[in-house]
């Protein structure tokens, strides 16, 4: 259904009041780019950046071709803090997630990067980069959403964490603003106000997951972030690394499909059965949509230990 859009409607508010859950909402991307563009970005970040001529139409098709989501970062305070353009290559792989960093002096440099290795999980040649980058997303152009609240977020994580901390251009889920996505690891977190966020960072830092707030992990297909949630919530397990996927298989049934997802727990194998199925009601899920669309919906079915 098409909808006329309504300037005070705000997408991040009409999901909580429709207490719309967080788990398995995370973008599925394994391989990023984060370019530094100070901005201001346009409605497409990528396509509206101030690059030189000609590189962000390239950029994108290089990236689609090898699988790279590009995204554009920037200091909280807008200001450049190095020389040339500073980019980050992470590869959130579940198990071994990497991380390397660099700076370019001009942005046609950008083409010369070897996207197909980074989108197969390989190095770039670029510094590895020992630390998190927490990078939350204020794209108000996007949607007013992410301005509103991201940039509260920013700000408190930048007074916490200097280092780690940009602003990001979209990374999906406008309606779970304030977003934050952490990376290598591919953790997409939702709802967050400043308090929150320096509690995820926090928690982050020490290895441990935020349940409350997590959407999920990137590396992974949505159901199967949804059953690991499931699980550790079963399991009251919050490390981070306390689960590793095993096997995967999805099948049909009546009422849409049924992901079977098997984890190693300490040696232990775990059995999660999720069924996705579209939602019953349609909703206007950004600020500016012009059409309802419904909302996948995930239903935990069982949890078991396998023998």
């Amino acid at each position: 259904m098409r909808v006329t859009p309504d300037q005070g409607f705000r997408c991040s508010a009409a999901s909580v009041l429709r207490d719309e859950s967080l788990a398995g909402t995370a973008s599925t991307v394994r391989a990023f780019l984060l370019i530094e563009n100070t901005g201001p970005w346009g409605v497409d970040a990528l396509r509206d950046s101030r690059l030189s001529a000609g590189v962000g139409p390239a950029l994108r098709s290089a990236t689609a071709a090898a699988g790279v989501r590009v995204l554009m970062i920037r200091r909280p305070d807008r200001l450049r803090h190095q020389r040339g353009l500073r980019l980050f290559a992470a590869y959130a792989d579940p198990s071994r997630p990497r991380l390397e960093t660099g700076a370019v002096a001009d942005p046609r440099d950008l083409l010369d990067l070897d996207l197909a290795r980074l989108g197969a999980g390989e190095s770039l040649g670029l510094t590895a980069a020992d630390d998190s980058v927490f990078c939350v997303c204020t794209h108000g152009r996007h949607d007013a959403c992410c301005a509103e609240r991201g940039r509260p977020v920013a700000a408190a994580l930048a007074l916490a964490h200097p280092e780690e901390t940009w602003e990001v251009s979209h990374i999906g889920g406008d309606r779970f603003a304030g977003n934050l996505l952490v990376l290598p690891h591919g953790l997409y977190y939702g709802r967050l106000d400043p308090v929150a966020a320096l509690s995820v960072a926090g928690a982050h830092r020490s290895g441990q997951l935020d349940l409350d707030h997590l959407r999920g992990r990137s590396g992974y297909a949505m159901p199967v972030q949804f059953a690991e949630i499931a699980l550790r919530r079963e399991l009251a397990e919050t490390r981070e690394d306390a689960l590793r996927l095993v096997s995967r298989h999805v099948a049909r049934d009546p009422d849409g499909h049924v992901t079977t997802a098997v984890f190693d727990v300490a040696g232990a194998a775990w059995e999660v059965r999720v069924r996705s199925s579209p939602g019953d009601d349609l909703w206007q899920l950004t600020c500016k949509a012009t059409r309802e669309n419904p909302i996948p919906r995930y239903t935990q079915l069982d949890i078991a230990r396998l023998a």
